[in-house]
C-alpha cells in the first residue's frame, strides 16, 4: 500500500477552480485504480502552515544550543512543532500530487511557505562533502497547474515559474520522477474544451501513477 499526499493550494474548490477540478478528477481516478492506497488531502489554505519567521529562527537556535523544547516560548513551540509535523508527513508519503493555479507566473505564497517547511536538512536532503544530496529517491510527484494563458511551450514558456520551481525542489530532494499536468488557456475562448482534455488526461494518468 502506498500513501499519496494530495497537496492543494487554491482558495476555491473544484466547482470554481480549473486546477482543483482536474485535481479532483485525478484523485478520484487514482482511488478507483488503487483502492488499497491511502490518500491524504492537505489543503494549504485551510491548514496551519507557519512561515519561517523570527519565532521559528529563535526556537531552532535555542534547540541547537541545547535548550529543552519545553523551555521555548509558546509561539516558538507551536511553530517549530508544526513545522516538524509537516516535514514528517511529507517524508512518510510515497507519492505527491500538488495542485495550484498560476498566480503572477508562479503559485500562491502559501505553497512556497509549505515548500520551506519541508526543505529540512536531515529529512528531505543532507549535506555532504560534495554538496547537498536528496533523500527522497524512492518517491514520485505530479504538479497540476492551471493558467489563463499557455505557458508550457512557445515564447511565454520563459515566464513560467510554478512547475519549474517545484521541479527544481523535487530534484533537490532526490525525487526521480516529477511531472507536470498543465491546465492551460482558462482565459481563452476554448477554455472548456481545454479543461475537458486536461480532465481526461488526468484520469488516464492516474491509472499508472
Amino acid at each position: 500500500m502506498a500513501t499519496v499526499l494530495y497537496i492543494t493550494a487554491h482558495p476555491h474548490d473544484h466547482s470554481v477552480s480549473a486546477s482543483m477540478a482536474v485535481g479532483k478528477a485525478f484523485i478520484e481516478a487514482y482511488r478507483e485504480a488503487n483502492p488499497s492506497d491511502e490518500v491524504l488531502h492537505l489543503d494549504l489554505f485551510q491548514a496551519d502552515i507557519p512561515q519561517i519567521d523570527a519565532d521559528v529562527f529563535a526556537g531552532w537556535g535555542k534547540l541547537q544550543s541545547g535548550t529543552a523544547f519545553d523551555q521555548l516560548s509558546d509561539a516558538e513551540k507551536a511553530k517549530v512543532a508544526r513545522l516538524g509535523q509537516l516535514v514528517d508527513q511529507f517524508v512518510a508519503a510515497d507519492k505527491y500530487v500538488f495542485v495550484s493555479p498560476m498566480w503572477n507566473f508562479s503559485f500562491p505564497p502559501v505553497l512556497k511557505a509549505y515548500v520551506d517547511s519541508v526543505a529540512v536538512a536531515g529529512k528531505t536532503f543532507k549535506y555532504t562533502s560534495e554538496g547537498p544530496v536528496g533523500l527522497l529517491s524512492d518517491k514520485k510527484g505530479l504538479h497540476i497547474q492551471a493558467s489563463g494563458g499557455v505557458y508550457s511551450a512557445g515564447p511565454a514558456a520563459v515566464m513560467e515559474s510554478g512547475f519549474s520551481y517545484l521541479k527544481k525542489i523535487a530534484t533537490f530532494f532526490g525525487i526521480p520522477s516529477f511531472e507536470p499536468l498543465y491546465v492551460e488557456g482558462m482565459a481563452l475562448a476554448n477554455a472548456e474544451e481545454s479543461k475537458a482534455k486536461a480532465i481526461a488526461a488526468a484520469q488516464d494518468l492516474a491509472k499508472s501513477f
